[in-house]
């Protein structure tokens, strides 16, 4: 998907592509700015506790990091849409926004992951083998295929970036 031309990263979206990222980004703007429920496991993982053993000191540190994390999670996000073109098309990026790029596709990652109980010792593909053959229409089929073409496209990304 993403390679290195110059001193950029580039990969071409089409329409259909475009519209998954652009759907998935903003559904984790919608989880960051709607409420930000310390409750939700996915907002819990992307602001975990620093201290995880004293929840006071944790309490205190959030008290004056949340919304600073909050704000740049948002523009991260932010920078996706913002550069990828609704309808598809080309996407030119610099070390920075590639870099920014990357950290936002984490945070989508992990929010879809969490939602999709993907631990670090699944086997995506046999996962998705395994709910085609169940249910080819159901929706963990789409939702595990969204995932696996986030993963793709972010290491694509830090491949191009990296070379």
């Amino acid at each position: 998907m993403f390679t290195r031309r110059g001193g950029r990263c580039v990969a071409r979206f089409a329409p259909g592509e475009a519209a998954v990222l652009h759907q998935v980004v903003a559904e984790v703007m919608a989880l960051l700015s709607d409420g930000f429920d310390r409750a939700d496991p996915v907002v819990e993982r992307l602001f975990p506790d620093v201290y995880p053993e004293d929840p006071a000191g944790s309490a205190d540190l959030r008290r004056y990091t949340d919304d600073d994390l909050k704000t740049a999670k948002l523009d991260q996000a932010r920078s996706i849409l913002s550069v990828l073109p609704a309808d598809g098309g080309e996407v030119r990026l610099d070390p920075e926004q590639a870099e920014t790029w990357l950290r936002a596709l984490t945070d989508v990652r992990l929010a879809l992951g969490l939602r999709l109980d993907i631990r670090d010792d699944t086997d995506l593909e046999a996962e998705l083998d395994d709910a085609v053959l169940r249910d080819p229409t159901s929706p963990r089929v789409g939702q595990l295929s969204v995932y696996a073409y986030l993963t793709y496209l972010q290491e694509s990304l830090l491949e191009a970036l990296v070379s």
